[in-house]
């Protein structure tokens, strides 16, 4: 586990990465990032969204979301696709989808660590009680969808 201090929140809570990248895949990541941000950016879609509870959410993630409503997983907040300046209608680039902490969270998280690896960037904040789940892969956010929408799944068969 690391341990870094963030300044992105009123109470500069510490947020702490539950997965294992290795230092390699960090440079690599820093190195899509750079690439990402330099390169120019076409739009392909516009932003798909489907209703859930009357909230507006990514139509990749409805069917995810919906699961975890189901099986009593608190999400707080999630995007299909956000970009450098967090503005989820432009550019993407990571998926992420904010879980309150909870007993059947940490199954949840346990189950996407053991099945995405590497691909699975987790990280705790305490002071807020949440974790963000986000692609570690810049770009990847379509399969970063499919992958959780695919552990939701397997997290609902397991529970019966």
């Amino acid at each position: 586990m690391t341990t870094s201090n963030v300044d992105n929140d009123i109470n500069n809570d510490e947020e702490i990465v539950l997965t294992e990248q290795t230092a390699e895949q960090w440079r690599r990541r820093r190195r899509e990032l750079d690439t990402w941000v330099n390169r120019d950016k076409l739009g392909r879609l516009p932003k798909q969204t489907m209703m859930l509870d009357q909230v507006a959410v990514d139509a990749q993630l409805h069917k995810a979301l919906t699961i975890f409503k189901e099986q009593q997983i608190q999400t707080e907040f999630s995007c299909a696709g956000v970009s450098i300046l967090d503005e989820p209608e432009d550019h993407s680039l990571y998926a992420y989808i904010t879980f309150l902490a909870s007993e059947q969270t940490e199954r949840f998280i346990a189950l996407a660590k053991q099945q995405m690896k590497h691909r699975l960037l987790v990280v705790f904040e305490p002071g807020r009680k949440r974790y963000d789940l986000s692609s570690f892969l810049i770009g990847h956010n379509r399969s970063f969808c499919l992958q959780i929408e695919h552990c939701a799944e397997l997290y609902k068969l397991e529970q019966g």
